[in-house]
């Protein structure tokens, strides 16, 4: 696969949580990524503390997030979900395009938020100091993000392979644009050329009728004389 040269905002923004993540299967999709040229953000010391408008800041810099599901931590992070709210709210604009990674848990338990993802959101849901009002919201971006068509990796799958996978797609969403250009660049060639063959007989026909008008001009004179 060729490397890429994207620019600043065709970035790819990490919603991910867990430390077994960050240094195995985080680690090694990033690697990936700076091999093919893909700007990305991700926070792989999960800063706590930071505040959330600086985090928002740079999904809305992004032009594609992954939103990387696991069963671990990311069903007990409100800061994760948060993201997740943040990120929905831009693809619903057409700002942002996400992307659901299913890291060894199903689409269909995110989405409907039951096995194990959905106790440990429930749990989270039940303990959080947040709003009812903020916990639809994430439940809407869990049901709305994980309905979106993504990659699934299974409990016996190949991790490398996966992330092949990841990067072909990622750079299929950043390369759509501009191969879309170029097909309306051609299209557009295609109408133009179309134009002028059309105009073409048109123009012919005009020239005959001048060469006509003048031999009978010229005819009539001759006649008028004699």
């Amino acid at each position: 696969m060729a490397i890429i040269s994207p620019t600043k905002s065709q970035q790819v923004f990490f919603n991910y949580r867990g430390e077994q993540l960050r240094h195995s299967f985080v680690s090694h999709l990033t690697d990936a990524f700076e091999r093919h040229g893909i700007n990305f953000i991700v926070d792989k010391y999960e800063q706590r503390g930071k505040d959330l408008k600086n985090i928002f800041a740079r999904i809305e810099e992004s032009s594609i997030a992954l939103a990387i599901f696991s069963t671990r931590l990311y069903p007990e992070s409100s800061w994760c979900m948060d993201e997740l709210v943040k990120m929905k709210k831009l693809a619903d604009k057409g700002k942002i395009q996400v992307i659901p990674i299913f890291y060894k848990v199903s689409a269909r338990d995110v989405r409907r938020q039951t096995g194990k993802f959905g106790d440990k959101f429930w749990n989270l849901a039940r303990a959080s100091i947040t709003s009812g009002d903020q916990i639809k919201k994430w439940k809407e971006a869990l049901e709305c993000i994980s309905g979106k068509m993504g990659l699934s990796l299974k409990n016996k799958s190949c991790e490398a392979d996966f992330i092949k996978e990841i990067v072909k797609e990622v750079v299929r969403v950043i390369e759509a644009p501009e191969l879309e250009e170029k097909d309306n660049h051609a299209e557009k060639k295609k109408r133009t050329h179309r134009s002028c063959l059309c105009e073409l007989p048109h123009f012919k026909r005009s020239k005959t009728l001048t060469v006509f008008f003048f031999f009978f001009f010229f005819f009539l004179v001759l006649t008028l004389k004699v």
